[in-house]
């Protein structure tokens, strides 16, 4: 009899070693892990993250400014007051004023941001005019918001063909900015991900410190690769290659995954 209330004990609580179903770090409650700041509401912010509500004074704000990069995409800044990034506690209780953003494209997820800079790659962009929206997030997944509606901002952005004039919000002309070009690269990582599988297995590319290492990835479903340690991300649309260029400057040992479907596709050991 005891050893059946424990094994009904153990089931009930964490699964005793079995896989989390919650965002939060492991070892903390549910009540630990989305803490007590503001209110939550009813309502999501579009893809399933509630809505954290808090008062409009002292609220976190974000203003969101885009520039063109001199060789590839755009850089984006975020502004933001009353709000500061940690990257560190992604996964635990939300903490007043702090947390991470994401990054929309005409309502669809490019990336999750750990700082007020980001470097929006051409390839991610189709041509022509574009949304784009910054949204601040707590450490437990929860959006901050105020009167009801998520903390963000938005900009505007026009993407051309190659060889064509590129217009932005604030008039200005500019040559079109180029996809990255993997022959850039000291080492060049291509896998494909098809029905949850990973082609080749994953495995360890080695690189030296300072070398610029391009990830050619195409996956049958759409999602998000992230590289761990770099806070680098990518949007990987359905069916399509898209590229990543790094530059290894930093040295360890470092995963490369996708964030949907949660697979490894390679690590990357920089000595």
């Amino acid at each position: 009899m005891l050893a059946l209330a424990l094994l009904l004990a153990c089931g009930a609580a964490t699964g005793c070693g079995g896989r989390a179903t919650t965002h939060h770090k492991p070892g903390t409650s549910h009540e630990q892990a989305s803490g007590n700041v503001g209110t939550l509401l009813t309502t999501d912010d579009g893809a399933g993250h509630r809505l954290r509500e808090v008062p409009a004074q002292g609220a976190p704000e974000v203003q969101l400014a885009v520039r063109p990069d001199s060789e590839d995409g755009w850089n984006l800044q975020l502004a933001v007051k009353n709000y500061r990034f940690t990257p560190d506690s992604t996964g635990g209780a939300a903490l007043p004023g702090a947390g991470h953003a994401h990054l929309e494209l005409d309502g669809r997820k490019v990336a999750r941001l750990y700082g007020p800079w980001f470097h929006l790659p051409a390839a991610q962009v189709p041509e022509g005019a574009h949304t784009l929206t910054v949204r601040l997030y707590a450490d437990d997944h929860t959006a901050w918001a105020v009167s009801g509606k998520p903390v963000e901002a938005t900009a505007q952005l026009t993407a051309t063909a190659p060889g064509a004039s590129a217009g932005h919000s604030h008039g200005e002309t500019e040559a079109a900015p180029k996809p990255p070009d993997p022959q850039q690269a000291d080492r060049t990582v291509t896998v494909t991900v098809r029905d949850g599988k990973v082609s080749p297995a994953p495995a360890r590319t080695e690189l030296r410190r300072g070398e610029r290492v391009a990830l050619r990835v195409t996956s049958d479903r759409a999602d998000t690769l992230h590289v761990h340690g770099y806070d680098k991300e990518l949007a990987l649309p359905a069916g399509q290659e898209a590229t990543l260029i790094l530059t290894a400057d930093r040295t360890g040992l470092f995963e490369v995954e996708t964030h949907e479907s949660n697979l490894v596709l390679t690590q990357l050991l920089v000595r």
